[in-house]
């Protein structure tokens, strides 16, 4: 079932144009520090206009207690310029958990903002474009969770974070892409059992099968930016580029892991280029990641050939603006399914994190898996 979000008020020019100051000497002293992380992607003669926005934005959150919480996919505009936590979806999270704002602005998508809520219930939560969704959580619904329940009465059900409030709600416990092999062992051995379902990503679901002597019972859902990738698409850039390193998310289809040279998530991918430091390394995942990591990283040549999520694009500096501004969008969970949604996630946060992440291109075992969906 698609789950169709509400339309989303495109802020008129000139409404923003409204919120912006002048860009005078003294704005252009405030601001022209941040520059310099941006200066890769954003020309000189663009920058008075960002940082206008920049500026802005910045006052709104001072004024209203607001904190920023900025995915990895976010582009650097929003990334390093106006984003207080960044992260992958594991490491915010656990710091909106812990956040005192009392407003919350996610910068990223739909899923995120509604945790953002369950495990925020008191504060105000905005996502500047209710459009931005995503097709894994966007593949199934409380009432197939249901079902499956109905179906596997005494099998676990782990939940990849990348799920409606709803869906998180009929599950047992949530996961991500960087604890999701621990989640899927704890959980089993919590109820004794040798078999899990796992929902609603197939891909991730059977990289962890590769990993475990456990059964996984996958849903048949799949991230539209991660299943593009091909491994004949890696074999092309290995011609093109001997010696480049190939890093992929475990969204991605296993043939492609298996063509990497490792696998996992986000800030697994992030900790890997900040420790071996390559002279090339090509990302197989949302290019904004390699977008974020190349002024930290100038020495290293990031080789192209991402693609892009059109749910993360949704999110603007004007969005952020106006959302901070007119109170857009704010995200409200029903009781009900906030108090069992939280349960999930919080026996997801109790567990420890991995001691070393799991390399999803280095399988252990022979994968038992039964699609289920």
């Amino acid at each position: 079932m698609t789950v169709t979000l509400a339309r989303s008020e495109v802020p008129p020019s000139q409404q923003i144009e409204s919120l912006l100051p002048p860009y005078d000497a003294e704005i252009a002293r405030q601001t022209d520090a941040f520059y310099a992380r941006v200066e890769d992607h954003v020309s000189s003669h663009d920058w008075p206009a960002m940082g206008r926005r920049v500026h802005a934005i910045k006052k709104l959150q001072k004024e209203q207690d607001a904190v920023i919480l900025a995915h990895n996919y976010m582009p650097p505009d929003i990334y390093a310029l106006v984003g207080d936590i960044c992260g992958d979806s594991l490491a915010l999270a656990r710091e909106a958990a812990k956040s005192k704002a009392r407003t919350l602005v996610q910068a990223g998508v739909h899923f995120m903002a509604e945790t953002s809520k369950i495990l925020c219930p008191d504060k105000r939560v905005l996502i500047p474009d209710t459009q931005a969704g995503c097709s894994l959580a966007a593949s199934i619904t409380g009432a197939q969770v249901r079902e499956l329940k109905s179906r596997y009465p005494n099998v676990p059900i782990v939940t990849y974070v990348n799920t409606s409030a709803e869906v998180k709600a009929e599950c047992d416990i949530c996961c991500t892409s960087s604890n999701a092999l621990n989640v899927v062992e704890a959980i089993a051995a919590e109820w004794g059992v040798d078999r899990v379902i796992m929902l609603p990503d197939e891909h991730l679901a059977r990289n962890v099968a590769a990993r475990t002597p456990l059964s996984i019972l996958v849903w048949q859902g799949s991230c539209e930016v991660h299943e593009q990738f091909t491994p004949a698409q890696v074999s092309a850039i290995r011609r093109r580029h001997p010696g480049v390193r190939v890093l992929a998310h475990p969204e991605c289809p296993t043939e492609v892991l298996d063509a990497a040279d490792f696998s996992g998530s986000t800030a697994d991918l992030e900790r890997w280029v900040d420790d071996h430091r390559p002279e090339q390394v090509l990302l197989l995942t949302e290019c904004s990641m390699s977008d974020n990591l190349i002024s930290r990283h100038p020495q290293i040549e990031f080789v192209r050939s991402c693609n892009l999520c059109p749910h993360m694009q949704r999110i603007t500096l004007d969005g952020i603006l106006a959302s901070l501004a007119y109170g857009r969008h704010e995200i409200n969970v029903e009781e009900s399914i906030t108090v069992r949604a939280r349960r999930a996630i919080d026996a997801m946060l109790a567990l420890p994190d991995p001691v070393t992440p799991a390399d999803f291109t280095r399988p252990a075992h022979n994968a038992h898996v039964e699609v289920v969906s």
